[in-house]
């Protein structure tokens, strides 16, 4: 699902029947899986009527198996799983869990840990849940779209996107404007954001950046923290440095590591 726009049901079916043709298997990253079903509940034609249980358990039927990160919808701190439909597959799994995480019965994890993921999986399938959690978001979305905020449309999921390269257009991607905007926000009040542009992209075999059509920094919204009021405080911020954007400089880098350098580079501000 990426900028809020999901896979719609139709699409899977036919993936599916391609796919079928040619006994290629389809690997489901469901980790936002409640999310997408909401939205194929509210826009696909014949599932309004359906429970999000009804649609995922579809989702499900037309893929060999799925991996989850339980830290988005499951609503955890920590976890996650695959599934398979293969039993090859599972043992082989099953094996490998001993050598790198723990036996197979809790993968490393600790019961309490898997306790919760379970409620969280139970929960995260709740209509009024799902439909108050994009609710929030929405709002969010709104009124920095109210305060002409430049964002993805339609609005997401689990977060809004916004469009750094129309928020700071005197900027070069060598001088990266998501990233410069991330530390912004960040400096006028504490809201951390996450970059998805050059740094992300990383570089090229011959060691020159790549240069992504999109310069996005990500305002991800954790689930049951925070109220409509932390909402307000968001777009007031994100507000305030777009009233002194014409006098943002960006930023350069000072260190980068091998990999990964969105998770560890660090940067200086240009003079």
């Amino acid at each position: 699902m990426a900028g809020g726009q999901p896979i719609s049901m139709k699409n899977l079916k036919e993936v599916r029947a391609y796919t079928s043709k040619f006994g290629i298997r389809i690997i489901h990253d469901m980790t936002r899986v409640a999310e997408n079903a909401f939205f194929i509940q509210q826009r696909e034609k014949g599932y309004n009527k359906k429970s999000l249980r009804e649609i995922v358990k579809e989702i499900c039927s037309y893929t060999d198996g799925a991996t989850m990160s339980a830290k988005k919808d499951a609503l955890v701190n920590i976890g996650g799983f695959m599934a398979t439909n293969e039993w090859s597959v599972f043992e082989e799994a099953r094996n490998l869990v001993v050598i790198y995480e723990g036996l197979h019965t809790y993968g490393g994890l600790a019961g309490r840990d898997m306790e919760a993921m379970a409620i969280g999986i139970e929960e995260s399938l709740s209509d009024s849940h799902i439909s108050a959690r994009i609710g929030q978001v929405e709002y969010l979305g709104n009124k920095m779209i109210e305060f002409g905020i430049p964002i993805v449309k339609p609005i997401g999921g689990h977060g809004i996107f916004v469009d750094a390269k129309a928020f700071l257009p005197h900027l070069t991607q060598d001088q990266f404007p998501a990233q410069t905007l991330a530390a912004e926000v960040y400096l006028d009040s504490g809201v951390r954001t996450m970059e998805r542009g050059v740094v992300s992209a990383g570089r090229k075999a011959d060691g020159k950046n790549y240069y992504p059509k999109l310069e996005l920094v990500r305002f991800t919204i954790p689930r049951r923290v925070y109220t409509q009021a932390h909402m307000d405080v968001i777009a007031e911020s994100i507000y305030s440095v777009y009233l002194k954007r014409n006098k943002i400089k960006g930023v350069k880098m000072i260190y980068e590591p091998k990999y990964l350098r969105f998770f560890q580079a660090r940067f200086e501000q240009l003079k």
